[in-house]
This record gives C-alpha cells, structure tokens and sequence, in this order.
C-alpha cells in the first residue's frame, strides 16, 4: 500500500511516516524542511498545480493530510493565509484523491466545537470560535463533498518528542528545571494525546480505510492546568511554580479558545485495534522517551 503523508517534517507527520515507513512505501511531502523518513517529495501547499502534480506523479492508495496552518494566533491575524493553506490545499487534495480514487484521510482539530459543552461526539454541531476552527471545519467540508472515499479524524492537543519542536508539556518541564513560574489555565479543558498513540491510529485509519467522522485523541478530559501538575510530579519537579490562572487572563491569545473541547473517543475505543490512551498510561510512555531522548544526548 502506498501513502502519501502531507506535512512531513510537522510535530505529527514526522512521526507518522517513521512508523508508516516500517511497513509501507511512504512519500513523505514537504514544503521547506526536508523530512529524514520515507520517500522525501517536495509540494508547495500555496500553489494547487504543484499539488495537482505531485499527488498524480505518486498515486498514493492512501493520503493522510496532516499538513495545516495550526499556529492559532497567527491564523486570526493572517486570515487569507490560513484559508489558503487549510481551505484551498485542502480543496485540490480532495479533487486529487477523487480522480485517483485514493483514502482520505484528513486530520482535523476539536477547535471546531464551540465553548458550550465538552466530551463531544462524532454527530454532535460544531461551531467553531476562532479562524483556525473554522477553517478546519471547512477543510472537513471539503474533503466530503468532494472526496469519495474519506476518513475525518479529529483531535486534540499532542504530546511528544520533536527534534526541533516543543509540545505544551515539554514547555512546562523546561520552566519547572529552570525554577520559572508557569502560567497554565485551569478552565481550559483538553483530551491531551500522545503522539505515537495518534500515529498508530491514523495509519490504521488509512490501512483498513475505515469511513466518517472519528474522535481519535486521549482518553481522558483534564485541564491543561492539571496536566502540566502531572506531569510534574511524575518527573518530582517543584509543581508549586505552575501558577492556576483563567483564560481570559491570558493574555498573550488573541484568539479565543474553547474552554472545553475536549472529545468523546468511544468510538474509536470500539473499533479500533489501537484504542486511545489515557492520561495516565500517555504519561508513561512519554517519560520514557524523554529518558531515551536525555540519554543519548549525554
């Protein structure tokens, strides 16, 4: 089976096509930074004849589109450029798969949802409130009006290890060593998943082309506030310089956030083989890579 991952060198699709790589013929598609798993191809998202002819020089039986603008902020002050990234790439990659009667796969955001309620399903409305969510939401749109066969995986925010990126969690660590305050909201309520675990899913998406809408983060709602202090006393750091504040005291966002967006995952606990992890099973497994990570830097 070949697969086409979108994003590759990114904080979800550098891992994702390491694990596909062990077992599939991958292309991996980048814009700038050049991935150092899978079959390296290069495609400009910002210009859809580059898209046109790059997915129809590969033929990919699978494509999973990891690739997006998902920097929050910077999408409420950009606008046009993260509809021309998450909107329009999306678009042509839904007509390409069409013609080639490729999988899918398109990896979207809880931030569709509102700030109403959380724990939310596959069936429930969404109502996106900042320009990331509802360009995302009109990607989903995109992909099933115009893609035959597709899979919409919706998640949450990630965990894990990056040669060169930081997840939220790593940011808490590395503030905790330096004895530095930390702020984290203690209203904001999240699914936190764990990297490795998402990439396992999405590629049995693919593989076993499983359709619809599906909920694909942790297992466990928690605020972010209570993660960072988990995390913490795993790693026994001084968890009494997380510093609880409310979201609206934040104020380096511009954008608004959800104050619970957290996702039912029932679902994908039913018929996937590779269930979601809970916080606490994500966490442990997490740790061990950061020991594995420090103990071949030294």
């Amino acid at each position: 089976m070949r697969f086409l991952v979108t994003g590759s060198a990114g904080f979800l699709g550098r891992q994702l096509v390491k694990d596909l790589a062990e077992s599939s013929q991958v292309y991996s598609s980048y814009h700038k930074t050049r991935p150092d798993f899978g079959i390296p191809i290069s495609m400009d998202l910002m210009h859809l004849e580059d898209i046109e002819k790059t997915i129809q020089s590969i033929k990919p039986d699978v494509i999973v589109h990891c690739a997006a603008m998902a920097d929050v902020d910077l999408c409420e002050k950009e606008k046009d450029l993260a509809t021309r990234i998450n909107v329009k790439s999306t678009e042509s990659i839904a007509k390409q798969a069409a013609k080639l009667r490729s999988f899918l796969v398109y990896v979207s955001t809880d931030y569709v949802f509102d700030v109403k309620k959380g724990m939310r399903k596959e069936s429930d409305s969404t109502n996106p409130i900042n320009h990331y969510g509802k360009t995302k939401l009109e990607g989903e749109r995109a992909v099933q009006e115009t893609a035959p066969k597709w899979c919409i995986a919706r998640t949450s925010i990630l965990y894990g290890t990056h040669p060169t990126r930081k997840d939220f969690l790593s940011l808490v660590i590395e503030a905790l060593k330096a004895k530095k305050e930390f702020c984290v909201p203690a209203d904001r309520y999240i699914c936190p998943t764990y990297l490795p675990n998402l990439s396992r899913m999405l590629i049995e998406l693919g593989t076993r082309q499983i359709a619809g809408i599906i909920h694909v983060s942790g297992a466990t709602k928690i605020s972010r506030y209570e993660a960072a202090k988990m995390i913490s006393e795993k790693l026994s750091l001084d968890y009494a310089l997380i510093k609880p504040v409310k979201i609206s005291e934040i104020k380096e966002w511009t954008a608004k956030r959800p104050q619970d967006s957290s996702l039912d995952t029932s679902k994908a606990a039913k018929i996937l083989k590779e269930k979601p992890l809970d916080i606490q099973a994500g966490l442990g497994l997490y740790i061990k890579q950061l020991k594995a990570k420090a103990s071949i830097r030294s």
